[in-house]
């Protein structure tokens, strides 16, 4: 069901639903993490990227580990041998360097506690490293990609978003670090931002939102 909450000049809402992306707008820049990870280990990043899109045998590896055909611990040593590293922690090394973004984080928590209504929205590389227990605190509902068998850009990963949120897609607004995310949310009305750093994405969920995300007075757009 749609929030009651209202914009702090008193007009009606009609977005009233936010969903989000985890990793890169909830966490730190995972890209950031695997160039970390690819210099230590004397691999070219810019290689790598090129083959995970042009390569289908890398493609299909990250698919499946996404949408939960394969688990990690299949996952880590067919990647390794593409890689050619040693399979241990693999995953862990790509991601040693992901940090919480507490500011996004506290963002959704203020939105929730506004009556806004909230929803994570994620493609998985396995799920035991996401902090289930904050979940409950800041979300109404969740999907994970590897737990539902489909990842995102499908439609289907959005529209279940926002019913488990408990809002119509025309209602909210989807925030993802990735810019092919977005236009599969944007046709299915939602308004949407491209997160690149916290400030701006709050600033815009501010005044898309109309309720204050960062401590301060919301950015209200006229």
């Amino acid at each position: 069901m749609a929030s009651s909450t209202e914009p702090m000049d008193g007009a009606p809402n009609e977005r009233t639903g936010l969903l989000v992306d985890w990793g890169g707008v909830l966490t730190t820049n995972l890209f950031v993490s695997f160039h970390a990870y690819c210099l230590r280990e004397q691999i070219d990043f810019e290689a790598l990227g090129n083959r995970f899109r042009a390569d289908g045998e890398f493609r299909d590896l990250l698919v499946a580990l996404e949408t939960g055909e394969i688990s990690e611990v299949e996952f880590e040593p067919a990647l390794a041998a593409l890689l050619s590293v040693a399979p241990d922690g693999l995953i862990d090394g790509l991601m040693a360097g992901v940090e919480p973004e507490t500011a996004m984080i506290e963002a959704v928590r203020l939105a929730h506690a506004a009556g806004i209504r909230t929803g994570l929205i994620s493609n998985s590389w396995g799920v035991h490293r996401y902090p289930h227990e904050l979940f409950g605190e800041i979300f109404d509902g969740v999907v994970v990609s590897a737990e539902e068998g489909m990842r995102k850009p499908a439609p289907a990963m959005y529209e279940l978003g926002a019913q488990r949120a408990g809002v119509a897609p025309e209602h909210c607004v989807y925030v993802d670090d990735l810019p092919h995310n977005l236009p599969p949310a944007k046709a299915l009305g939602m308004a949407t931002v491209h997160h690149t750093d916290p400030a701006s994405t709050i600033g815009a969920l501010e005044g898309i939102l109309g309720v204050a995300l960062s401590g301060g007075p919301a950015h209200i757009e006229a």
